[in-house]
């Protein structure tokens, strides 16, 4: 189960959304067989955070909700901190942003409260980008910089590339939008996923670069940048992430 879990995670960065599900699907239903709650908060757990970086907001709420109450009812004080993390990050996926902002920032402190440490790139680059769509900038900027401090500090790297996108989108969003500062982070941003073979962030980073150069007039390079990553892809074109890019490269095409 255990296995599974991780595993479903790591199939969504390497592009194979589909087998990411599948995991997950099975390493829940093992959990629920097991019928042993420290199984059952674990594999919960774990496999949000793959729903997570789908962008699945039913499924991790659903999850996050289950995993609350069972942690309650525990006195599992990680995982609740974990479940209440997971209930803003689906918030923010819903667009609920100012909703967001609280639970995240109430399951990170819980989180750190317990001592635990892992997972803190990922927590303040979701709490960065919650505060960029509300307009606060500063907190934004504040947060994606603990989340490459925390990452350089650590090493745990995995979740470097859309850090940078996540940088460049929070330049592009502020109120003196620097566009060569923005590109230069979705450069970095795509350099990374190359380089660590993860399709999904590559593909994030390949749209947010096109996107930027789409509004600099310069279509053809946008679309000759996405369309081979996007066609990369063989599986999973339900997620939010392919059908955007579907879209974007049907614009950039017409």
């Amino acid at each position: 189960m255990a296995g599974l879990s991780g595993r479903a995670w790591i199939l969504w960065l390497l592009g194979y959304p589909g087998a990411a599900q599948a995991d997950i699907d099975q390493a829940v239903r093992e959990a629920r067989e097991i019928g042993q709650a420290a199984t059952l908060m674990l594999a919960l757990g774990i496999t949000n955070y793959t729903h997570i970086l789908c962008r699945n907001a039913v499924a991790a709420r659903a999850h996050a909700d289950e995993l609350v109450v069972l942690a309650n009812e525990k006195g599992a004080s990680l995982r609740k901190a974990e479940a209440v993390f997971q209930q803003g990050c689906a918030l923010a996926l819903s667009g609920r942003f100012a909703e967001a902002v609280q639970a995240i920032t109430a399951g990170v402190t819980a989180w750190r409260s317990t001592g635990a440490t892992c997972w803190t790139p990922l927590h303040m680059s979701f709490l960065a980008h919650v505060h960029a769509r509300l307009g606060q900038f500063d907190d934004a900027r504040r947060c994606i910089g603990e989340a490459m401090a925390a990452s350089e500090a650590s090493k745990e790297s995995w979740c470097d590339a859309d850090i940078h996108r996540l940088a460049g989108d929070i330049v592009l969003l502020s109120g003196d939008p620097d566009a060569s500062k923005a590109e230069a982070y979705f450069e970095r941003a795509l350099a990374i996923a190359r380089q660590q073979h993860a399709k999904s962030f590559e593909l994030r980073a390949a749209m947010s670069l096109a996107r930027l150069w789409r509004d600099q007039g310069r279509r053809t390079e946008a679309h000759d940048l996405l369309a081979p990553v996007y066609g990369w892809f063989t599986e999973g074109f339900g997620m939010l992430d392919l059908m955007e890019a579907k879209a974007l490269l049907a614009e950039l095409a017409s």
